[in-house]
């Protein structure tokens, strides 16, 4: 018979929910968010944007498929979105002991242990979403019996997005074509479906000054954490609208463009995370299904006259995206590499290589 480990789940509100531990074995705390996908657990726990929280799948089993193997493919991870999980926690329903899956070569309680995160399981994620849709993203923390107890931590007030970044430049791929990435926080998906489309990807820090290096566009990375925070990338952004280049920026991309532009952008009240958020492309009737992992959102009442919201949310009418009217400049709010969730909306990296 197993043996469990009493886990609670605390919010700062002062809301505990019980559960068991399934994972490493030790108190951690961040920001709690929630997220409706069905599937991609291996992907979203090594997702840097989510640094700082604990996340919470709303659907009810998890573990079923296990973990895929670390291994690298064209010089970044082929089943990861980077080379460690960024998670403070997860949390599920129900927890799988026997995994199936022909790719899986270990458990997700194995891999949790491995690199020291928690699970708690066996607690009701159904009436917790209900509860932070009700009173919005909170900070909580998970205590485990035995371990000792921990200070509620908001990541919103610190700089994730240069705790995540790369700390040198790298280089991907090859090709005619150079695109510079800012790595804000990069999924591993973004370089892949740049480098399969044949240009060079260079790989740089969030507050590298790429402007004195010969490139042909601007890639702007995901990332976490409150974009008002990389005021830097923000500054090194304007030096680029001043060159001309083409640029597209994806999440945390699209947030430091605007903010570059001008515009202001403010925080939701419990994001956008999941694999099945619908947009719409503003002038038209194309309507897509988009995977999402965002808390702040760009305000389109203070884009400036020369700009214009690309695609907006039909679930609740905030930014997904914004263009130049006349400049080859744009982003998404929306991951269009997707890993994990639909690539409805790959076809925006073509839309960016065909411009430079």
């Amino acid at each position: 018979m197993r043996q469990f480990k009493r886990a609670v789940l605390i919010l700062e509100d002062g809301t505990t929910f019980e559960g068991k531990s399934f994972g490493y074995e030790a108190s951690t705390s961040g920001e709690v968010v929630f997220n409706t996908a069905m599937t991609g657990y291996p992907e979203s726990l090594t997702d840097p944007s989510y640094e700082g929280q604990i996340l919470v799948t709303t659907y009810p089993i998890l573990g079923n498929y296990g973990v895929p193997p670390r291994r690298e493919r064209d010089d970044v991870s082929e089943y990861y979105e980077s080379d460690h999980i960024h998670c403070r926690a997860i949390v599920a329903q129900d927890y799988s002991y026997d995994h199936s899956h022909w790719q899986a070569d270990r458990s997700l309680a194995q891999w949790l242990k491995e690199e020291k995160i928690p699970g708690i399981y066996g607690i009701d994620t159904r009436q917790l979403t209900k509860h932070l849709r009700e009173h919005g993203s909170m900070l909580g923390k998970i205590v485990i019996d035995g371990c000792d107890d921990v200070d509620f931590y908001d990541p919103n007030r610190e700089n994730l997005v240069g705790k995540v970044s790369c700390r040198e430049v790298e280089y991907h791929g090859a090709g005619e074509k150079t695109v510079v990435l800012v790595d804000c926080g990069v999924k591993h998906n973004i370089i892949r479906c740049l480098t399969r489309r044949g240009v060079k990807v260079v790989r740089v820090p969030w507050n590298y000054d790429f402007t004195t290096i010969p490139y042909d566009g601007l890639f702007i990375s995901n990332g976490p954490g409150n974009p008002d925070m990389a005021e830097e990338t923000v500054g090194l952004i304007r030096k680029a609208m001043e060159i001309g280049k083409p640029i597209c920026g994806i999440c945390m991309g699209n947030q430091l463009l605007s903010k570059a532009a001008g515009a202001k952008i403010y925080k939701l009240k419990y994001g956008h995370r999941s694999h099945n958020q619908p947009v719409r492309r503003v002038g038209s009737n194309q309507c897509f299904i988009t995977s999402q992992n965002h808390g702040f959102a760009v305000d389109n009442e203070t884009l400036p006259a020369d700009w214009e919201p690309l695609f907006i949310n039909m679930n609740d009418g905030t930014n997904e995206g914004i263009r130049h009217k006349t400049k080859p400049f744009f982003s998404a709010q929306f991951h269009p590499e997707a890993s994990s969730g639909p690539k409805d909306t790959e076809f925006l990296f073509d839309e960016f290589i065909n411009l430079l």
